[in-house]
Order: C-alpha cells, then sequence, then structure tokens
C-alpha cells in the first residue's frame, strides 16, 4: 500500500494526512502495518484531529509489540507455530490478535520452564543424593583409616553439589580437608597437608563470613590447626605466622561474649602454635604470649565448669612454662610447669581418665628431668624416670603402642641423662634399651619421624657410651643411627630437625677422629656441622644456630691439633666466638659457660703453637669466665673439667714465668678438679687430671732444688696409669709414660745412682711401643729425643760409649723425623749432637760415635 493509497483510502490531503505519513516514516513502519493501523483507526472512526495522535498510539503499541516478539526464542515446534502465526499478525499490522497469540507463546514456554525447573531440581536432589553417597563411603573409608580415599570420596561429592548449594559444597569441602590433615599428620606427608590447606581455604570461598560467619570461623579454626601442623615441620615460620593469623581471624567470630567455650577453644590453639613459634625464635615474647593464651582459655573453661578440659590446658600451660623455663637461667619457670603438670593430675587422675594421666604424667617426666639437668644432684632426675614408668603402666603396648613407643624414648632420655652423670654404664646400657623397645612400635613404616628422632636419640646415648669405652663400636653404631634418621628427617620434609641430627652426627664422627690418626672422620664432621648451619640459621634458630657453631669449634679444635700451622685453631675461635654472640650469659648461662671454656681451650692450643703467653693469658681469662657460671654447687663435673683446664693453661704460662707464681696456681686447679673427678666416678677423667697435676708439679719441681715436688709428680703419672692402661687408650698411656719418663730423668740428675734414670729410660721405651713414627710422628720425635737425653746422662754416669751411641741414634732419628714433617729444628738438634760428642770424647773414643748431619 502506497501512500498514495493511504490519501486515497481517506479521500484527502489535509495536512492530519501528511502529518501521519511523516509519522510512518519517523517510526519507521511498514506499509502493510500501516495499512492495518488505518483500517483500524476508519473503524474506529476516529477523528480527523486526533489521527496523528492515534495513530501514533498503535505505531508505538506496535513498536513495543515488536519488541516483546524479539525477545521470545523458539520454545519447540508448539511455541514456533504460535511465533509464526503472531508475525504474520504483526505484519498485518493486527496487533490485537498478534498479542493473544504472543500471549500463548509465554504461556507455553511458563509450563516448559515449569517442567525444566522440576527436572533440575529433580536432577539436582539426584546429585546430591549421590553426592550423600559418596559421603557415606568416605565416611566407611574414615572407619577404615584410609584417609586419602576418604578425601578423594568428599572432594568428589563436593563436586556433585549443585551450584546454589553452597553450604553442603562447603561442608563436604571441610571434611575432604579433614581427612587429608589426619593423613598428613600420621604419615608425616606435607604434601598432603598443604592439600589440605588448600582445600580449606576453598571451603572459605564457599562458606564466607558474611554467608555464614560461625561456619567461617570453624574453618578458619581447622585451617589454622593444619597450618600449625606443617609450620611445625617446615624451617620456616611462615606457615606458623598463618596459623596465627587464621586463629585470630576466627576469634572475631568465636567472640567470648557469643560462643565463650569455643573462643577457650580457640585460645587454647593458639597457644599451642604460639608455643611453636616461641621455640623458633630466641627470645620469649611468643611464649609469654602463648601462656597468655592458654591462662585465658582457663577463664572459661574452669574447673568447676569442664573439669577434664581444664586439666587439658593446664598440662598445655604447663608445656608452654617448660619451653620458657629452658630459656630462663632460674628454675622459677621449670616449677610452675611442674606445678601445672600436678594441677592436671588432681583431675585427670589414673581412675577417672588413664591414658590422660599417663600422658601428664610422661610430660611432668619431661618438666623433672630438665629441672634434674640444671641441678648438681641426681633427684629431679630419678623423680623424671619415676613419672616415665608410672606413665608406661598405663600406656601400655597393647594399649596404646605409639604412646607406649613414645614414653619408652622419654624414659631413655632420664636414663642417658643419669647415665651421664654416674661413672658406671648401666644407666646407659637401659637407655639403649629403651630406645631399642621403642623402635619396635615406632616403626619407619608406621610413624618414620618418630621412628628417626628415636634412632637420633639412640645414636646420642650411644655417642655417651663410645666415649666411655676403648674401642670404636659403638661410635660406629652412632653414626649408623643417625645416618638411619637422616634418611626419614630429610632436609625437605623436616629441615631444622634433619640440621639437629646433622649436628649429633658430625659429633660423633668428631668422637670418631679423635680416636683415630686420620683426619677423615673430622672433616666428615665438619662438613656435617656446616651442612646443619645451611638450614639452622641465626635468624631462624639462634640458640641452636649457636649450639653448632660451638660443636663446630670442637671439631676444628682437634684438626687443628693434628695439623701443623694456625689455621684450623683460628677458625675455631671464631667459631666459639660467633656461638657466643647468642649464647650469652644472661640468655642460656651454662651454655655460655661451655663455649667460653671451649674457647679456653682453643685459645690454649694456639699459645703452645705459637709460642706467646697473650693466648695463654686469654685462655686463662676463658677458663674463669666459664667458672662464674659452672660453679661446683651447679655443675660440678664442668667445674671439675674447667679446673684442669685452667691448670693446664696456668701450667703452659709458668713455664714462662721466673717465679713459681703460675705453677702453683695451677697444681692448686687439679687438686681442685679431683674433688670432684674422683676415681670412682670417672676414672678416666680422674687419670687425666693426675697427668695434669704431674706435669705442674714436675714443672715446679725443675725449678726447686729438692725433690719433693718432682716425687709428687712420679706418684701422679703412676697414678694416673693405674686406669690409663696400654688397653684401654694406647696413645694416651704412652704420653703419660713419656711424662713420667721426664720427671724420672730429672730426678735421676739430682740423684747420685741410676735407678731413676733407668726407670725413665724403661719409660720412654714404653711409650714408643704405641707411639710410633706410623702413627704419631712428631710425638715419636719427642719421645725419641727424650730417650736420647736420658741414655746421654746414663752413658756419662756408667761412662758407657754404648750408652752415648744410644744417644747419638735416639736424637738423630728425632731430627730426621722433624725435617721429614717440615718443622725446623736444626739449630737445636746441630747443638744435641754436639754435646752427645763432646761426651763421646771426654770418655777417651778415638773415632765420632756417627757422622754429623
Amino acid at each position: 500500500m502506497t501512500l498514495e493509497q493511504i490519501k486515497e483510502l481517506f479521500q484527502s490531503d489535509s495536512a492530519a494526512v501528511n502529518a501521519l505519513i511523516n509519522v510512518s516514516k519517523k517510526l519507521g513502519v511498514n506499509e502493510q502495518a500501516i495499512k492495518g493501523f488505518l483500517e483500524t483507526i476508519k473503524r474506529e472512526q476516529v477523528p480527523e484531529e486526533k489521527l496523528v495522535e492515534t495513530f501514533a498510539t498503535i505505531a508505538k503499541d506496535y513498536l513495543s509489540l515488536l519488541n516483546e516478539r524479539q525477545a521470545i526464542t523458539t520454545g519447540g515446534p508448539m511455541a514456533q507455530e504460535l511465533l509464526d502465526q503472531a508475525d504474520a499478525a504483526i505484519d498485518a499490522g493486527r496487533t490485537a490478535a498478534a498479542k493473544s497469540l504472543l500471549a500463548k507463546v509465554v504461556a507455553l514456554r511458563d509450563e516448559q520452564r515449569k517442567k525444566r525447573d522440576e527436572l533440575r531440581e529433580a536432577l539436582d536432589r539426584a546429585d546430591l543424593d549421590d553426592a550423600a553417597v559418596d559421603e557415606r563411603s568416605a565416611r566407611l573409608s574414615l572407619t577404615q583409616l584410609d584417609y586419602r580415599t576418604a578425601a578423594q570420596l568428599f572432594e568428589q561429592a563436593a563436586g556433585k553439589v549443585p551450584a546454589a548449594n553452597w553450604r553442603e559444597r562447603g561442608g563436604y569441602l571441610l571434611e575432604a580437608a579433614k581427612a587429608l590433615q589426619t593423613y598428613g599428620d600420621q604419615k608425616g606427608d606435607n604434601a598432603a597437608l598443604r592439600q589440605s590447606i588448600a582445600t580449606y581455604q576453598r571451603t572459605l570461598v564457599e562458606r564466607t563470613r558474611e554467608r555464614s560467619p560461625l561456619d567461617w570461623a570453624q574453618t578458619q579454626n581447622n585451617l589454622g590447626n593444619a597450618l600449625s601442623r606443617l609450620g611445625e615441620r617446615e624451617g620456616d615460620t611462615a606457615r606458623l605466622e598463618e596459623a596465627v593469623a587464621a586463629y585470630r581471624a576466627a576469634l572475631g567470630e568465636w567472640t567470648r561474649e557469643r560462643m565463650s567455650l569455643q573462643w577457650a577453644m580457640i585460645q587454647n590453639n593458639l597457644g599451642a602454635v604460639l608455643s611453636i613459634l616461641g621455640e623458633r625464635e630466641s627470645g620469649t615474647a611468643r611464649l609469654e604470649e602463648a601462656v597468655a593464651a592458654y591462662r585465658a582459655t582457663l577463664q572459661e573453661w574452669t574447673r568447676q565448669r569442664m573439669s577434664l578440659k581444664w586439666a587439658m590446658i593446664q598440662n598445655n600451660l604447663g608445656a608452654a612454662l617448660l619451653r620458657l623455663g629452658e630459656r630462663e637461667s632460674g628454675t622459677a619457670r621449670l616449677e610452675e610447669a611442674v606445678a601445672a603438670y600436678r594441677a592436671a593430675l588432681e583431675e585427670w587422675t589414673r581412675e577417672r581418665a588413664p591414658l590422660d594421666w599417663a600422658m601428664t604424667q610422661n610430660n611432668l617426666g619431661a618438666a623433672l628431668l630438665r629441672l634434674g639437668e640444671r641441678g648438681s644432684g641426681t633427684a629431679r632426675i630419678e623423680e623424671a624416670v619415676a613419672a616415665y614408668r608410672a606413665a608406661l603402666e598405663e600406656w601400655t603396648r597393647e594399649r596404646a603402642p605409639l604412646d607406649w613407643a613414645m614414653t619408652q624414648n622419654n624414659l631413655g632420655n632420664a636414663l642417658s641423662t643419669l647415665g651421664e652423670r654416674e661413672s658406671g654404664t648401666q644407666r646407659l646400657e637401659e637407655a639403649v634399651a629403651a630406645y631399642r623397645g621403642a623402635l619396635e612400635e615406632r616403626t619407619r613404616e608406621r610413624v618414620p619421624l618418630d621412628w628417626a628422632t628415636t634412632q637420633n636419640n639412640l645414636g646420642n646415648v650411644l655417642w655417651t657410651l663410645g666415649g666411655r669405652e676403648s674401642g670404636t663400636a659403638r661410635l660406629e653404631a652412632a653414626v649408623a643411627a643417625y645416618r638411619a634418621a637422616l634418611e626419614e628427617a630429610t632436609r625437605e620434609r623436616v629441615p631444622l630437625r634433619w640440621a639437629g641430627i646433622q649436628n649429633n652426627l658430625g659429633n660423633a664422627l668428631s668422637t670418631l677422629g679423635g680416636r683415630e690418626s686420620s683426619t677423615a672422620r673430622l672433616e666428615e664432621a665438619v662438613a656435617a656441622y656446616r651442612g646443619a648451619l645451611e638450614e639452622t640459621t641465626r635468624e631462624r634458630a639462634p640458640l641452636d644456630w649457636a649450639m653448632t657453631e660451638n660443636n663446630l669449634g670442637n671439631a676444628l679444635t682437634t684438626l687443628g691439633g693434628r695439623e701443623n700451622g694456625t689455621q684450623r685453631f683460628e677458625e675455631a675461635v671464631a667459631a666459639y666466638r660467633a656461638a657466643l654472640q647468642e649464647r650469652t650469659r644472661e640468655r642460656v648461662p651454662l651454655d655460655w659457660a661451655e663455649t667460653e671454656h671451649n674457647l679456653g681451650n682453643v685459645l690454649q692450643m694456639l699459645g703452645g703453637r705459637e709460642g706467646s703467653t697473650t693466648r695463654f693469658e686469654e685462655a686463662v681469662a676463658a677458663y674463669r669466665a666459664a667458672l662464674e657460671e659452672w660453679t661446683r654447687e651447679r655443675a660440678p663435673f664442668d667445674w671439675a673439667m674447667t679446673q684442669n683446664n685452667l691448670g693446664n693453661a696456668l701450667s703452659a704460662l709458668g713455664m714462662s714465668d721466673s717465679g713459681t707464681e703460675r705453677l702453683e696456681e695451677a697444681v692448686a686447679a687439679h687438686r681442685a678438679a679431683l674433688e670432684e673427678t674422683t676415681r670412682q666416678r670417672a676414672p678416666l677423667e680422674w687419670a687425666t687430671v693426675q697427668s695434669n697435676l704431674g706435669n705442674a708439679l714436675s714443672r715446679l719441681g725443675e725449678r726447686e732444688s729438692g725433690t719433693a715436688r718432682l716425687e709428687e709428680a712420679v706418684a701422679a703419672y703412676r697414678a694416673a696409669l693405674e686406669e690409663t692402661t696400654r688397653e684401654r687408650a694406647p696413645l694416651d698411656w704412652a704420653m703419660m709414660q713419656n711424662n713420667l719418663g721426664n720427671a724420672l730423668s730429672t730426678l735421676g740428675g739430682r740423684e747420685s745412682g741410676t735407678a731413676r734414670l733407668e726407670e725413665a729410660a724403661a719409660a720412654y721405651r714404653a711409650a714408643l711401643g704405641e707411639t710410633t713414627r706410623e702413627r704419631a710422628p712428631l710425638d715419636w720425635a719427642i719421645t725419641q729425643n727424650n730417650l736420647g737425653t736420658t741414655q746421654l746422662l746414663l752413658g756419662v754416669r756408667t761412662h758407657s760409649r754404648e750408652l752415648i751411641k744410644a744417644a747419638n741414634l735416639a736424637v738423630r732419628s728425632a731430627w730426621a723425623s722433624y725435617r721429614s714433617e717440615g718443622e725446623d729444628y736444626d739449630a737445636y738438634f746441630a747443638e744435641r749432637i754436639k754435646q752427645i760428642e763432646d761426651e763421646f770424647d771426654k770418655l777417651g773414643a778415638t773415632a765420632s760415635p756417627g757422622d754429623t748431619q
């Protein structure tokens, strides 16, 4: 229909018709639709003055109808047929008919949508039912302790839950995370713990704080638990700090006002992770926070309201106080820990809660053991042994095999400490038996990290036993135990624990190296300590770092004693001084004293190597500093050892003085040491001190005109040789024989007969039976030279050219050995040979007893 036909329809060329045409153009209405509009207008007899207005209204309705139509997509064959009819009506401008058709389409679509919704709901219900089946399977797996499969099934269930059901999906994810956490905890699997943490974080996406604040808080608490466990195993503190943040976030919803008991539970968990953080740090701030958190818990978990949980927190509080007490020089915190454990035992009685009673007895044993280590007696340590044995009455192997094994391990620790205080080995042997008993349940397959811990402890007591014996079998067994432990306590899995075992391995290798002529074991020890220091850094674990630096210094000191220069000694001094930056007197007074003592040892060796009194003076100062904390009352054995070493340094200083004051001080120091280092208590150590006393007395005797001091020296050496036998400690025995020879030779020089000189020569020859040129070339040369001196005296006194010839040969052999070791003593030995030749000439010989060198 053309515009001309529209005009003809109205039989008018009025302004209204022209306006209508313009409106049609603007609205974009097709001519067919316009025709339908105009037929409607004509049928309704719209006045001409209303023509444009009515037309525009109809056109707008038309356009609205078009929009409505375009919004409707096909909904199947029936809907499409109705839509086709509506399209035709729209094109014809029959809006009423089109609206009716479209309404039918909408109704049809609504019906289809309703059916789809019903179907979707049915499918969702089916998915939820499927998820519930997976959940039941997961819970069956939990009953079989198959946590890995349970986690997979819970995860599978979560994947089936419809998107709208966030609560159910979050619940399944939470269960999956908990199963992974349990698996990672029990199997020592850090990857499972990391997966658990990631799953908790996914849970928090579903159980948001806005949707469900209390569920969100619960998940934050569980996340904190997993982070805490993983952080406990890892070297850094990042996970532990995240755990603290998670617990504190949970406390934002689980407030004391809203949920007092849950608030108290999180305070307890917060205390636990703060305790672990406190163990990693050199200060006590975190441990103090842990104590505060536990005490906050006790405000709600009161003895009256929930006595058993109150007992649990008393137990945890005891643990934090124990850690604090270990950092402090006094015993106040340790006594508080003992009090907390004993308070717990008032509610956790053997009758009411036998297993918890056993656990607290075990922990009480730990606190008593630490107290015992601070004192000189054994009463507290005996109490610790009794507490551990009490725990084993309920934690039996049949009822709680892993707890039984843990307590056996701890009992071994206490017995080992007792054994270190006693001269015999019975307690140490009992400790070995306890550790080996523990390993019957703490198997590598079942609890690999706990197995590694007990292997490490077994290594410690074997190392101590090895130190008491002349052979190396126990030390080799200790090395094997440490290396076994390192197979599970790997650097990747537990870096700080790995570093601790590396340190202990270094100790055993260092002791072995001290028994062998080769330096290979000592080099291995140094490597082990340096490996440990890569993880046990000053920033991460300052006190453990200091301990390892101290032990490294020990190995370097022993190595330095085997070498000619001073480089290893200087390295040892640097290691000890580094250790003292963290091992301060204020923080750890007894450890500070130990390192000061060790520093004194290496300074004394440096003094001997350099021939300078400055180093000896420094050594004396270090020993006297150590004695300020290592008192006879607090640490009698260490006090005695330091008195002995102080005596050695004073004796060395006395050799360079013209007077006898330093030597008298040395004798006094050695005699003081013998008041605690008795033959009954520590026979080999007693023998060493007797030998050192002999050295000081011998030097004093050389300064005096009489023979009383020399006689005392001979008596001291002979006493020492009663315990330091050739079978037990051959090289030490040989050294004492040499020193005995020196005293006898000096005595012989003061007497008219030859008996003392003959005894001296016999002592030197005995020494040379063990101090061979191959084993210890310089020590052999010293003894050969001493033998030559005595033979010369005997030869002159008995007018024996054969003895003077023997003296010449002995001194020449010594000279050759010094030269082969790169030591330049040519001037000294040339003078010695000239002296021997002069004495030979005095006997009227016509030929020289040997060629000059």
